[in-house]
């Protein structure tokens, strides 16, 4: 076991019997910190975040930190700190994994969606989750176990097997059945088949195999999985995210993605990644800082004009 993975276990059982609003204070100081120490990191929060602005202002949608993001640069400058925050934030959320039951769950969370919810829940088929690195990226799954029960999940191979383990035994002991992302595909649809939900994360193309699909005004490279998924089984997709609203508190929900029955394959392939996309800005949205995907590049036009 590495030191690096040994470090990890002791922060999880740290931060699973101390008091956890200083340690949400101790890593909101880190992403301070971080902020600091990563310019080129910052100047592609930056870059994203302003796009993201933009867009919303110029469609008078998102939060009024978003759209005064979009021509003022003190306030953009507001928004990357904070994303540098929600990020370290993340961290803290994936030590405490172990000790989060559905029943914290429930007193953690308030969903904003109730209706769909039911619907997901309540229809006794399996159903297709699709999330975003927003937020609190693992709570959505560790939501959708304490619903169905089991689920299973694709997660991208870490180099460092002892990490790797980690990470599938925490979420295996919450309910999510971890696959690789070479077989992702033949794991989830055999799960659909068997009656069990799957659930994704479909805002950023790790293999390269993407579709561009326009996303805040401008075509992004998507990862074609989530959509195929549906059209390749049928079963219903929905988009689900939540965010921070303060150091111990959530609010999410689900947004049913429709998937056209008619017209070719890649018609219809094409046609649900553009709703997953429009069901994607939706939900970045509610909390752009927390998206945080914008550390990443997400645009090919912003990454030739950066050189």
């Amino acid at each position: 076991m590495t030191l690096r993975t040994r470090g990890l276990i002791a922060a999880s059982w740290l931060a699973c019997h101390l008091p956890e609003v200083p340690f949400v204070r101790l890593a909101e100081l880190c992403g301070e910190a971080w902020y600091r120490l990563a310019p080129a990191r910052a100047a592609q929060a930056r870059r994203n975040l302003r796009r993201v602005c933009r867009a919303l202002a110029a469609e008078g949608r998102g939060t009024p930190a978003a759209r005064a993001a979009a021509d003022d640069p003190r306030a953009l400058e507001r928004l990357v700190r904070a994303a540098f925050r929600h990020s370290a934030r993340y961290y803290l959320e994936v030590a405490r994994t172990p000790c989060l039951t559905a029943r914290e769950i429930e007193r953690r969370l308030v969903v904003e969606t109730p209706e769909a919810v039911a619907e997901a829940f309540g229809a006794g088929r399996p159903v297709i989750f699709v999330g975003l690195h927003f937020g609190a990226i693992e709570l959505p799954a560790l939501f959708l176990a304490s619903r169905v029960g089991d689920a299973v999940a694709p997660m991208e191979t870490i180099a460092d097997e002892a990490l790797q383990d980690y990470f599938v035994r925490t979420r295996g002991a919450a309910g999510v059945r971890i696959v690789g992302l070479r077989e992702a595909r033949r794991e989830l649809l055999n799960a659909l088949r068997d009656g069990t939900s799957v659930g994704l994360v479909g805002d950023r193309d790790l293999t390269g195999g993407g579709l561009p699909i326009p996303l805040f005004g401008a075509p992004a490279n998507l990862p074609l999985g989530p959509a195929m998924l549906a059209v390749e089984s049928g079963a219903p997709l929905y988009v689900v995210g939540v965010r921070r609203t303060a150091r111990t508190r959530y609010r999410g929900g689900i947004e049913a993605v429709p998937v056209p029955a008619e017209g070719t394959r890649r018609e219809r392939v094409t046609a649900t990644m553009t709703a997953l996309a429009a069901a994607f800005e939706r939900a970045v949205a509610t909390a752009p800082e927390q998206w945080w995907a914008v550390f990443f590049p997400i645009w090919p036009d912003l990454e030739a004009a950066n050189g």
